[in-house]
């Protein structure tokens, strides 16, 4: 449980619901948490996102969703603020659609569900902003070391370190035409609706 934030990974400033929507960082252990944190939201919903779009029948979004929040979810756990910018938008962009546009044909919870996620995010651009500026100046300012010992720590401690130098540019251009293709759709959406509201 302590891989979602469910119980204590070192010394936190905060309690878990404080630090779920309005972190601070105090510590390098706080640094370290918040980006671990991040990961594992941006994880979560890359599967959710996939799961929901392969039952709709689109393999192809379904992959496309899972890149994107997997990999905006390693930036975040790397302190990279465009890659959690990333990551908020796209979630914001698509919540606003499926709240305002579509909010008959889904149900009331899962708009409410959506707003959570959205703030969620948020709170990941702020945490991750924060934990870039971070300087490990004093020893208590140091960042904890990142383990390698359980399935769990390989996923959230050395995979990202791995995978983040290699695939950064990549993301930020996939992030951008992914980005560019949500506002296009928005803009379409809008386009239709005031059509149809004049006539």
């Amino acid at each position: 449980m302590q891989t979602l934030g469910l119980a204590d990974a070192g010394e936190r400033s905060d309690g878990r619901l404080k630090s779920l929507f309005w972190p601070s960082v105090q510590s390098g252990a706080d640094v370290d948490y918040l980006g671990a944190q991040g990961y594992w939201i941006c994880a979560l919903i890359a599967v959710v996102s996939f799961v929901f779009s392969l039952m709709q029948g689109s393999p192809l979004l379904a992959i496309t969703l899972l890149l994107f929040f997997y990999f905006g979810g390693v930036g975040v756990r790397q302190r990279d603020p465009l890659a959690a910018g990333m990551v908020f938008l796209f979630y914001a962009v698509d919540t606003v659609t499926t709240v305002f546009f579509m909010v008959f044909a889904s149900p009331w919870g899962m708009s409410v569900f959506r707003i959570l996620v959205t703030a969620l995010l948020l709170s990941n651009v702020r945490a991750t902003w924060i934990a870039s500026k971070w300087k490990t100046d004093s020893e208590e300012a140091a960042l904890p070391p990142r383990l390698n010992e359980t399935w769990s720590d390989k996923f959230v401690d050395q995979l990202p370190t791995v995978l983040w130098p290699k695939a950064r540019i990549a993301y930020y251009i996939f992030g951008a035409c992914v980005l560019t293709l949500v506002s296009i759709g928005l803009a379409s959406m809008l386009a239709r609706s005031i059509i149809r509201g004049m006539s």
